[in-house]
């Protein structure tokens, strides 16, 4: 069994690398509207990015209408796909269509 899911929606692909997780949720699956500020960006981890990257959790917390334990789980998505991520990969296999 492989390490990571995607987790969006019910989604249980799994990779066996975080780069290959990221670019399923980003080219799979429908982009998301940012409840704070209206950006659309992909759903899964960049959707993630976005809101504890760009809005405060006390934002976060109130356009989602969530609790501490939702802004940890993300928080901690966050920092496990950052902790292993290759994000220049991700990029170029966008980019190449990979």
């Amino acid at each position: 069994m492989s390490r990571w899911t995607c987790g969006i929606d019910g989604c249980d692909a799994s990779f066996d690398d975080v780069e290959s997780a990221i670019v399923h949720q980003t080219s799979e699956h429908q982009r998301h509207e940012c409840k704070v500020c209206g950006t659309i960006v992909p759903d899964g981890y960049f959707a993630i990015r976005h809101a504890f990257d760009e809005h405060t959790r006390a934002e976060y917390v109130r356009a989602y209408d969530a609790d501490s334990e939702a802004v940890r789980r993300r928080e901690d998505v966050k920092r496990d796909v950052e902790a292993e991520a290759d994000l220049q990969t991700v990029v170029e296999r966008l980019d190449g269509g990979l």
